[in-house]
């Protein structure tokens, strides 16, 4: 039975996996012996300040996906509220939290990242700079995403170039200085700007609600 549903599990990777490819994502798997571990090519999504920038996502499925909810991480540099700015981990809710079965790869990428992006959760932040600056300055908290883009994310990044680490837990990443109480803002538009450095990484969007309570 074990291995059945070890083998069940594989299936469901690699089907996972190949859909994401097949939905116009760029994937890199170094190792084709660990599938499991790869990186893909995200873009900020538009009208907001992080239009432009160009990521590259660390995965890795655990051996229960995807009874259990992928890790996460951006293995170049993003200023916001709810990812840690030196380690790369996401804080997003419902990978970490209320991941079901029924989600996939695509939607990761294709709804959640960007939720994520457009509406950050100031209220439980793993970079407090970023959300007391979204809480106290809401323009000048878009003015340092956008140059943040510019100076980490502008370039079409290759994926070949940066092998994939671990990727911390949430709950261990170090958080930037700063504090965060209020509720997050909504959500800041500004026009498009093109924007690689870093050390550590729905089928519905109204499903998706807030961002919080990191615990991989």
């Amino acid at each position: 039975m074990a291995q059945m549903a070890s083998d069940g599990s594989n299936k469901r990777r690699h089907q996972d996996i190949m859909k994401l490819m097949m939905s116009d994502y760029e994937v890199h798997i170094p190792d084709d012996t660990v599938a499991h571990d790869f990186v893909v090519k995200f873009r900020g999504p538009t009208e907001t300040p992080y239009e432009g920038g160009v990521w590259k996502v660390h995965v890795v499925l655990p051996r229960e996906y995807p009874y259990k909810s992928p890790s996460i991480g951006f293995l170049n540099s993003i200023f916001h509220p709810n990812i840690d700015e030196m380690s790369g981990s996401v804080c997003l809710d419902v990978i970490n939290q209320t991941w079901s079965p029924m989600y996939n790869l695509v939607n990761i990428f294709d709804m959640f990242l960007p939720h994520l992006l457009r509406y950050p959760n100031a209220a439980d932040p793993l970079n407090g700079d970023a959300a007391a600056l979204m809480i106290r300055d809401p323009q000048r908290y878009a003015s340092r995403i956008r140059d943040h883009v510019m100076r980490y994310a502008s370039a079409d990044v290759s994926l070949e170039s940066s092998p994939p680490q671990s990727i911390p837990s949430c709950s261990s990443a170090p958080s930037s200085s700063g504090a965060a109480s209020a509720a997050a803002s909504p959500e800041l538009s500004a026009s498009p700007s093109t924007v690689d450095k870093h050390a550590a990484l729905e089928d519905d969007a109204s499903d998706v609600s807030e961002m919080s309570d990191c615990d991989f």
